[in-house]
Formats: C-alpha cells, sequence, structure tokens
C-alpha cells in the first residue's frame, strides 16, 4: 500500500491527515533512532514546507490525545503505547520479506524433520531473523489426529503401541492391558483402529470407541473388546513436556531501552510461564497477526516489550501460536512479514503428507 493511500484512512480519529503523517514520521523516526523526536528535526525530515513552530503546535496536540509524551522538558518526544498502537494499525506500512530472509526460513525448516525438530528449528529461525526471542507453542495434543497405530506385544500383559500422528510425530507408548494378547490379536486391533479410525483426533477415536462398547457391552464380540482394551490405554493425550519453545533470549541484553529490572522481570515470566501462556491463549483465539504493545498486556514484566504472534494451523484447526517478544521499539515493518510468513510456512509443512 503506498503511504498516500495509508495516512487517512482512519476517518473516525478526528487526526488531519498532516497530523497523521507527522505522528508516522515520529514514530518511525524513534523505532530506528530510541531517541525523543524534536519538533524541527521532525519538520526538516517529514513535512519541511511548515514551521517548527507549527509543528510544536502538532505535536503538542497529540501528546494531549495521548499519543505522545515529552520525556524531559524541551527534550523532544516519544510516543506512547496509545501511539505506537495507532501506528500499527493505522499507519503502518508492511513489505514482503527479501529474498535472503526467505531463503533463510525455507533452509532452516524442511519437510523430513519430526514435529519436536521443527518446532525448535522455527524459534531459532524467528530470533535469527528478528534479533529477539522466538517463541513457539507446543502443538496442542488433543488435536493430534491419528494417522497410524501398531500394537506389539511384550512380556505379561504389556503392549507397545506405535502412535504416529500427522506424518510427523511418533510416540511410543507401554500399556498394561486387562489381558495377555497375541501377535496376531494385536496386529488385528491396529489393523481394525487404522481402517476405521486414522483421520480422526485421538480424544475423538476413544470417545467413539468406548461409546460403542458402553451402547450393547453382550454384543462385543472378542476382537473389539481387545481393540477397546488396547485404545482406552493407548489413546489418551500426554502434558507436554514443555509448553512453549524459547530461542534468542539473549538478544534482550541487545535493547539499551530496557531497564535490567525489567529483564530480570521478564526473566522470571519465562520460567513461571502463567503470564506468557495467558497472552499466548488470547492470540489463539483469533486469525491473523496478534499482538501486544508495551502495557497492553496487563502485565508488569512486559510493560517495556511487545509481542507479535500468529497462529498455525492443522487440517485448518489452530493447534499453536508462534512470535517473538522485543522491545516496544521494535521495527514492526519488519517484525510482522517474519511472524506471518513463519507461521504459513509452519502450517504447511506440518500439514504436508508423505
Amino acid at each position: 500500500m503506498r503511504e498516500s493511500d495509508k495516512i487517512g484512512t482512519m476517518s473516525d480519529t478526528n487526526i488531519s491527515r498532516r497530523d497523521q503523517l507527522l505522528l508516522k514520521h515520529l514514530v518511525e523516526m524513534y523505532l530506528r533512532d530510541g531517541q525523543p523526536v524534536g519538533s524541527k528535526t521532525l519538520a526538516n525530515e517529514a513535512y519541511p514546507s511548515l514551521s517548527p513552530a507549527t509543528v510544536r503546535k502538532v505535536l503538542s496536540d497529540l501528546e494531549e490525545r495521548g499519543y505522545l509524551c515529552s520525556p524531559h522538558t524541551s527534550a523532544g518526544r516519544v510516543p506512547t503505547t496509545q501511539g505506537i498502537r495507532f501506528f500499527v494499525d493505522s499507519l503502518l506500512s508492511v513489505h514482503p520479506l527479501d529474498k535472503a530472509q526467505m531463503q533463510k526460513v525455507s533452509e532452516e525448516l524442511s519437510f523430513d524433520e519430526t514435529t519436536d525438530s521443527l518446532i525448535t528449528k522455527t524459534s531459532n529461525v524467528l530470533s535469527e531473523l528478528t534479533h529477539m526471542v522466538g517463541i513457539v507453542t507446543v502443538p496442542r495434543c488433543e488435536q493430534y489426529i491419528l494417522r497410524h497405530v501398531e500394537f506389539l506385544p511384550l512380556s505379561d500383559n504389556r503392549v507397545l503401541a506405535i502412535l504416529v500422528f500427522n506424518e510427523r510425530k511418533v510416540q511410543n507408548r507401554i500399556i498394561l492391558t486387562e489381558k495377555p494378547y497375541t501377535a496376531s490379536e494385536l496386529t488385528q486391533a491396529s489393523n481394525f483402529l487404522n481402517q476405521h479410525f486414522v483421520g480422526k483426533e485421538l480424544l475423538t477415536a476413544r470417545y467413539e470407541l468406548l461409546n460403542a462398547l458402553n451402547q450393547d457391552r453382550h454384543q462385543v464380540d472378542s476382537l473389539m473388546k481387545a481393540v477397546v482394551d488396547v485404545a482406552d490405554k493407548a489413546f489418551v493425550t500426554e502434558k507436554p513436556r514443555t509448553d512453549y519453545i524459547l530461542a534468542g533470549q539473549q538478544n534482550l541484553f541487545d535493547n539499551p531501552s530496557a531497564s535490567i529490572s525489567q529483564l530480570q522481570k521478564l526473566f522470571e515470566a519465562f520460567t513461571q510461564k502463567q503470564h506468557i501462556l495467558h497472552l499466548l491463549d488470547q492470540c489463539l483465539q483469533s486469525d491473523g497477526v496478534q499482538m501486544f504493545i508495551g502495557e497492553e498486556s496487563g502485565y508488569d514484566p512486559f510493560r517495556e516489550f511487545s509481542v507479535v504472534t500468529s497462529q498455525y494451523k492443522l487440517d485448518g484447526k489452530t493447534i499453536g501460536v508462534l512470535g517473538v517478544i522485543g522491545p516496544t521499539r521494535m521495527r514492526y515493518d519488519k517484525v510482522i512479514p517474519v511472524v506471518e510468513l513463519t507461521a504459513k510456512i509452519l502450517g504447511a509443512l506440518l500439514n504436508y503428507e508423505k
């Protein structure tokens, strides 16, 4: 979108086209340099036809509206969270990734990775491309789609269940059945499950099997009893070893605007997880890029940071969120396309069927 098209599109804000242009340039200068912007500097760079006095009047009006603030007397102005939010929502022009960035994503993420490896590499790619913290939530187990199941007899009543989800994630579980089964019985049970339940979510398959058994226990033959026995034990969700994968936490120390105390609070939030998971859960509810800028998160550890996320999907269903955590003074025009593209590529890889 051209700048001339972008400016002035938010008519309900009652901010004139000229004032929006000045605000846009001020925010861009602040995000670029990290310094308060003075009226003379802004006039020279953004609107040479205006006098510094006129620019000062515009900036004073924008400050009264809450878009700007003055950190020190006569030291220029910086955007508030409200100002950055207006800039991102109404004034920002996002450009596609360059060829080098797209090549980086395609080289690092490939079809032959396991899900766990893919999630880890995705967080690393996000961190490397943005120089911030990359974060990817682990796919929700209850939304895993069953692709293949196999049972192998062990000693006594123990059975090795091999479950494949989405062509990619493999889990081996040792279950304890009600009675010992032969290899032939287990093969028949796995064949039945593969024929009737492949493509369904794990919990859905388990529910349908148990429901069928409960409807008429007297008419269930020996094969179905074996199927229900092994599936009842094997088709359960397992809590993941971790909720999300982080990469690039050290990049936060390259942010000169963040205080040591604020960094400590953020690293504590990484460890405790509760606040981050709450934010990420909110991002699961809406499509597209979601973000919390500074105090919008409602949590003090994120007061000087922004969280930019996008969903990734499997079979059209959202199963996770990925994104970056960095200073509020970030290049949103560069970060947003990285997050968008990476989410699309991760979803495509998880949906890939060999």
